[in-house]
């Protein structure tokens, strides 16, 4: 069973409030996204859902986390 992390330890950065620019993010925030995507995958299974619809839904909430940064980032300036 070869099992790639990758997307979850972005995700749950971004998650946890990194941003795609850099200069910010706490452990705690990294815990907490973490937590979160544990969360996610747990709940996904139980719903029986395949690995490519989950990697899909983990993708989108990526891609959402991004765009919220970088929302916050343009208002702020």
């Amino acid at each position: 069973m070869n099992r790639s992390f990758e997307l979850d330890a972005i995700a749950a950065c971004f998650i946890g409030g990194a941003s795609a620019y850099g200069g910010i993010g706490t452990v705690p925030g990294a815990i907490i996204g973490g937590l979160v995507m544990g969360i996610m995958n747990n709940g996904m299974s139980l719903l029986g859902l395949g690995i490519d619809w989950q990697q899909g839904i983990k993708g989108l909430v990526l891609l959402a986390a991004v765009a919220f940064d970088i929302y916050n980032k343009n208002k702020a300036s």
